[in-house]
Formats: C-alpha cells, structure tokens, sequence
C-alpha cells in the first residue's frame, strides 16, 4: 500500500557533506524537480573555501540549502526543516541551525571513530542520545548504495560516489517530487560512460524505492504547486541572469559585447557563460591579471564596443588606476564586482557587501562614478541592462554591485522578452564639422564617442587633464576646477534618468523605513512582512541606485521617525546616508558570510520599534 502525503505549504531542506560529495549537484536536481512542479524556490548553495580540505574536516563542508513553496519565497529560509547529512562533519558543522523537532537524515557509513575524532565528536551522536530532541533517520545511505550497484563493475570508492543519488532519491520520495527530469538529466550528463550513468540510475531510484519500502518514513509530503503569472519560466542564477544581461543590453545598443576578465570567486561563471555566446557578437579574453583585464575592457570601450570587466573585491583594488583612467577618458564600461568576505584573500566563497565604500571613493583624486546594485538573481539581468545604459548614455564608468549569495543562489524566473528593452543609443560621433573630443551634450554633460578611424574624428587620449572642449593637455587651475566639477555634474545627472523612488508603505501610516541595497532584498521583505502580520507598522525601500542617489531620496527618509539600515556590512551605506541627507539611520549589521536572518531582522525591527 501507498504510504499517506502529508501536504504542507513550504520546506526547507539542506543538503550537506564532504566537498567531494556532490552537494551541489544534489541540491541543483532537487531545485530543477521542484521548479518541475511549479513551486517557488530560493537556494543557498555554501561552498568551502579551500578548493579541496582534508575529507570529513569541517573546512570541508559543502551544503546547499533549497526553500520550495506553494506561495513566493523571497529566501532561501532562516533554518532548515530538513538536514541531510553524509558525515560527521556535515553534521556538526550544520545541526545547530536545525529547529528542535527538526529532521535529520544522516548517513552511518562515515560515523567511524576516526572520523568522529576529526571533528571532536567523543562518542557517536546518532547512539548517545544528544541528537534525541530531533526526528533522527540514521540510515546507510553508502551501504545500499553499494548494494544496488553490485554487478555493474566499479569498485567500491567509485560506487560510494553515487550516495548522492541515493540520497536525492530518498529525499525525492519524501516531497513528492518527480523523477523524470533526474532520471533523463543523469542519462544525457553521463552519456558517455554508460556504467556511471547507470550506477548513478540505479542509486537514485534505489533511494526513491527505500522511502516507498521502509518503516523507517511513516509517511511522504507533498508541496503543492504557487500561482505565479503566466509565461515561460526557468531557474536562473544572479551570475547567468547577469550575463544574458549584459548581452541583450549590448544588442539593443547595437554594439559588440567585450568581456575582458580575470578568474576571480565568485565571479567566475559570467566569464564561463559569456565565453558560450560567440554567435551573439560576444567576445571575451580571459586576462593575465586584473590589470590586464580592465585595461583591455577600456580599450575595447575606445574602439566602439560595450567593454565589461568582472571581478570581486580584491581585484577591484587592482583595477583602481585603470578605473581612473576610465573616469578621465569618459568612456563607457561596465564594471562587475561580485562581493566576496574580506579583507584580502578573506572568505573567498562567503557572501558580503563590504565594498561599497570601496566602488564609491577607491580611486585617486575626484573620481566619481555611478554605482548600482542587484537585489536577487533575477534582478541581476534588469541591473545589467541599467548599468550597460547610464554607462553609455553618459560616458562612463559604471560600477554593478552583485555578491556571491546572488551569484550562485537562483530563483524562478519569467523568461523576458529582449525586444521589450528599450533601445540604448549610442550616439556616435560622425559629424567632422566644430568636432571636439570634450565637447558637452547639454542634457546628459556626456562628451561625443568617436571611434578611431572615422574621417576628421582624429584625437588623442590621456590620463592627463584635459582642456575642456579641445581636450588637449591643460595644466591651468581653473580648467582642471571646472573639469573636475563638469565630470562630477554628469554622474549628478544620472540621477535624472531614474524612475521615481516607490516606497512600499500600505497606508503610508507607518514609523519605521527599512531601507537596505543588494542582497539583503529577500530577509528585508520578508521580516517586514512578519511584523505587519504581528502588528507593527512598517516601510521597506530598496535602492537599486546608490551613486547618485535618487534625487527624492532625502525627503523621502525624513518622512520617518527611524530609518534602519541592515547591511552585510559594518554600516556602509548607513554612513553614505547619515553624511548625505543628516537622518538618523541605525545600521543593522553583521559580517559573518553569510546573509542575515529574517527572525534576526525581525527582532531588530521589534527592538526600535519599542524606542
């Protein structure tokens, strides 16, 4: 007999294990089988930082955290309702985020001595009673792995690979989720080999059949499907919805899309998926050296082409006097900086939003340039579009704030339509007649783009100032004053292309704004979602323009009695606001790599509330 479904309206599961255990590839299937279903998502995925840890340290520890629900989810979850477990030390490093009364799905083959003693477990957790407040399935996952792939050949280390499977095949049997797509996806990934995509197979339906078969799950769940809009609909990540982004902003502007990059965590798989898209007048070099990178993105920019760079927060410093350069020249560039933990090498593979500081003043002399933030990784391909346009619309330099929580995290997405996006103009310079290089367009203060080679068009470039007008070297004080104030006139003019600031206020009764930028987007609606529901009377405004700021910005924040600012950070964008428009917005601040909590949020909200 079929065993009873249980429906609920949302689970959390985290999938954990060694790094070379295939987390993420676990985590990945079990999303793609629940955007199958028509749930909405939000994932976590939380690498190691060490490319490759002693096995079974906690160092080691790779997890991937997937939210599914009936209704929109704007997080990946503050706790999960349910942890998988394949070793100790994926237990240890994880079971204390889980609920009491939670679920614990472990995996006995690695509960060794020797691997208990790793992680400084001194008796076995899964027999000494301290795992006893939560619902504990110790089960061998590895053993039946094993068992149901005998006769295919492999040896035992290769075989044990495919625990994963088994794993997701369970824990597929648990949600109700469909087989299919797991079960053509591992035939087409492993084509090639036959034996491993029939050990891989034969371990996830095996997984599957000991849900269905044992007394150990009384019962299975069921998550019915959301009520999204209608449209065609598909995962996607902040770096890939970044990407085609950056290439649809590029085709409407009629221009050639050049990435010049340096491989830098976790900004990576733009390059790699960028590198894809040849056919679509994309080409991209993967660089030497940060230096290398944007120089060659600026110098694309100079013949005519939408010149990107990507990055994080270490090859940003390295990219300053380019970056300057770029400023002087007036030339159009995108710079992506997908924020990692710092400073220095830091926490290569952990989230945060701690150069904002940086992007805004981390230039010699008076260097101002617009600065932008993606606030999911849907938002990421809008962000894109936005930053390609103010760069070329106004000459310059354009910083895309992203992080690794939104570049490796994904989330449904309505597949858009490119021709919706407004075309980008240009505007070449073709006219030899009164030409000068630093001549002024009178709405946009942005200097003509001439490309080299064009008949009567001839000028010269330096990082010297310039004379205004002629652009020829100018030593003279008062020029290099107007200069200076010409070039900070033009990003002030940005703000003027903005659509008007939309503060989500129902009733417009409320205190207390939460204003936050980037990543924090999702556990700020969230919270404050949470603390309408309790009562409390509270504003949310996301900013997706940080320099400048809108230009009704300031009379907006002072509407409110208190402002708070969470950050990822140690209140960088509190300090911007403070200094800018004199209201007193409390930071909210925490620096652990990882994103906040809604229940964290929630609580600061309660605790000023009370003020």
């Amino acid at each position: 007999m079929a065993k009873p479904r249980i429906e609920v309206d949302r689970v959390v599961v985290r999938f954990a294990g060694d790094s070379g255990d295939g987390m993420q590839l676990t985590g990945n299937r079990m999303t793609a089988q629940s955007a199958a279903v028509g749930n909405d998502i939000a994932t976590w995925p939380d690498f190691p930082a060490e490319i490759r840890a002693p096995q079974g340290t906690l160092p080691g520890v790779s997890s991937f955290q997937l939210h599914f629900a009936d209704h929109e989810v704007t997080t990946p979850g503050d706790v999960p309702h349910v942890l998988v477990a394949m070793n100790p030390a994926a237990l240890k490093a994880n079971v204390g985020v889980v609920p009491k009364g939670g679920t614990l799905i472990v995996d006995t083959a690695e509960f060794t001595r020797r691997n208990l003693a790793k992680v400084g477990y001194e008796s076995d957790p899964l027999t000494d009673g301290t795992l006893d407040s939560y619902a504990l399935h110790a089960v061998d996952m590895t053993g039946m792995t094993l068992t149901a792939l005998e006769g295919l050949g492999l040896s035992r280390k290769d075989a044990s690979r495919a625990k994963n499977m088994f794993a997701l095949g369970l824990v597929s049997w648990l949600y109700h989720r469909p087989v299919s797509g797991t079960e053509d996806f591992l035939t087409r990934r492993f084509a090639s080999n036959p034996t491993i995509r029939d050990a891989n197979l034969a371990a996830f339906r095996a997984g599957w059949s000991f849900g269905e078969t044992t007394e150990e799950f009384a019962s299975a769940f069921e998550v019915p499907p959301s009520s999204p809009a209608p449209g065609t609909y598909r995962a996607i990540t902040g770096n890939l919805a970044l990407s085609y982004g950056l290439v649809v902003a590029a085709r409407r502007a009629g221009l050639p899309l050049f990435l010049g990059s340096y491989p830098i965590t976790p900004a990576s798989d733009i390059l790699h998926e960028l590198s894809k898209l040849k056919s679509l007048g994309v080409r991209t070099f993967q660089a030497e050296d940060e230096i290398a990178g944007v120089g060659s993105a600026l110098g694309a920019a100079f013949g005519g082409a939408l010149g990107v760079t990507t990055t994080s927060g270490p090859g940003v410093a390295l990219k300053s006097e380019t970056l300057g350069l770029a400023v002087s020249l007036e030339l159009p560039m995108v710079v992506v900086d997908v924020q990692r933990g710092g400073p220095s090498t830091g926490l290569p593979t952990k989230t945060e939003q701690s150069d904002l500081l940086q992007v805004m003043f981390g230039r010699n002399g008076e260097s101002p340039l617009p600065v932008i933030a993606a606030s999911s990784p849907s938002d990421c391909y809008e962000t894109a579009i936005e930053a390609a346009r103010i760069a070329v619309t106004y000459r310059t330099p354009v910083f895309l704030l992203s992080d690794g929580y939104i570049a490796n995290g994904s989330e449904p997405w309505l597949v858009p339509d490119p021709s919706a996006v407004a075309p980008i103009d240009p505007g070449f310079a073709t006219d030899p007649e009164h030409f000068e290089p630093y001549s002024r367009d009178p709405a946009t203060l942005a200097r003509p783009w001439a490309i080299p080679g064009t008949p009567g068009l001839e000028h010269r470039l330096s990082g010297l100032e310039k004379q205004d007008g002629s652009g020829t070297i100018s030593y003279d004080p008062d020029n290099h004053d107007r200069m200076v104030r010409l070039r900070q006139a033009k990003v002030d003019k940005v703000a003027d292309s903005y659509a008007p600031l939309v503060v989500d206020d129902p009733g417009g009764k409320a205190d207390l704004l939460v204003l936050g930028w980037g990543s924090t987007y999702g556990i700020i609606n969230s919270a404050v979602e949470q603390a309408r529901r309790a009562g409390r009377l509270v504003a949310q405004l996301h900013l997706r323009h940080i320099n400048p700021f809108p230009h009704e910005l300031g009379e907006t924040l002072r509407r409110y009695e208190c402002v708070l600012v969470p950050e990822m950070n140690l209140g960088q964008l509190a300090m911007l606001v403070r200094a800018r428009f004199l209201v007193d917005a409390r930071p909210v601040n925490q620096v652990r790599g990882m994103p906040f909590r809604s229940d964290e949020l929630l609580s600061a909200i309660e605790e000023h509330c009370r003020d």
